[in-house]
């Protein structure tokens, strides 16, 4: 049996190279003045479900929702594996929480069609909520599976996987179709093929049209670049929220219960020491604890 695949990821501020101003007035993110990443728990997820593909064939799809920008992590997917990416992009989701994001990424999913798995990570580094993909499986009335680290074993519309706990490992069954949040320890995603950077590197939203022909002027206007990109299976489809039918007022600021009253800025100090055994038991411990905490 085949699987087919759906993977949501995020482009995320670089929290590590926080400078300027940050926060807007409003209490949204200032994405413009942070340099730009693929959501490290997304990358793992995105590794999983290449390698549910891998073993048993189908399709992997990556879904982000963002600014034009955006579009980066999708020719990322493109270029470490996936099949098919899709940019959702309006200034009617701009300023969206948690709630919001998952209506428009579940009113998304249900334009993209039928599906057997969808993975995310478990969380974003610029929220930190986790709340994003249980709220997805719940507003698409399907199971989930959170902290995925293993899938044990994928027979038929059955699924078994290892979650890892605070305090230990929980291996949990589940019917398809379902939802999977996956954790950082849960691979090595892998990474992005030279061969395929090559054949999607002119990959582009018409969004992009504008930069493109700056970059590449032989191809005349919009109307010819476009043609060649569709010919080739390049171009990067961008959904508005028209196009996934979604309820406007349930999008973006509009649809954001959640709002952030006051930002602090807290300078961290050294508060104590700790010694680390000088053997390779101690090393792979800080080097663990720094991978964790996005130091390294």
């Amino acid at each position: 049996m085949t699987y087919r695949c759906v993977v949501l990821v995020k482009q995320v501020p670089d929290t590590t190279q926080i400078r300027g101003k940050a926060m807007n007035e409003d209490g949204t993110v200032n994405r413009a003045a942070l340099p730009a990443i693929f959501n490290p728990e997304d990358l793992n997820a995105l590794e999983m479900a290449l390698q549910v593909r891998d073993r048993h064939g189908g399709t992997v799809t990556v879904l982000t929702m963002g600014p034009p920008r955006a579009a980066d992590v999708l020719r990322e997917a493109l270029y470490r594996g996936a099949d098919k990416v899709i940019l959702l992009s309006d200034r009617k989701f701009a300023g969206a929480d948690t709630l919001a994001t998952s209506y428009a990424l579940k009113c998304a999913v249900e334009r993209i069609g039928a599906f057997d798995l969808i993975f995310c990570g478990r969380q974003a580094i610029d929220g930190d909520t986790a709340q994003v993909g249980p709220q997805v499986a719940e507003k698409l009335g399907i199971p989930q599976i959170t902290y995925a680290e293993t899938i044990l074993s994928l027979d038929g519309d059955e699924i078994v996987v290892a979650r890892a706990l605070p305090l230990g490992r929980e291996e949990v069954k589940c019917s398809l179709p379902c939802l999977l949040t996956v954790v950082n320890t849960a691979n090595r995603p892998r990474p992005p093929s030279v061969r395929r950077a090559m054949a999607y590197k002119l990959a582009a939203t018409p969004l992009e049209y504008g930069a493109l022909l700056e970059a590449w002027p032989e191809f005349g206007s919009p109307e010819a670049l476009e043609a060649y990109l569709v010919e080739r299976g390049l171009q990067i489809p961008v959904w508005t929220a028209a196009d996934i039918g979604a309820d406007e007022s349930m999008l973006g600021l509009a649809g954001s219960p959640t709002k952030v009253l006051k930002i602090n800025y807290v300078v961290l100090g050294s508060t104590g020491s700790k010694e680390i055994p000088p053997d390779d038991e101690g090393i792979a411990q800080l080097l663990q604890e720094l991978a964790q905490d996005y130091i390294l």
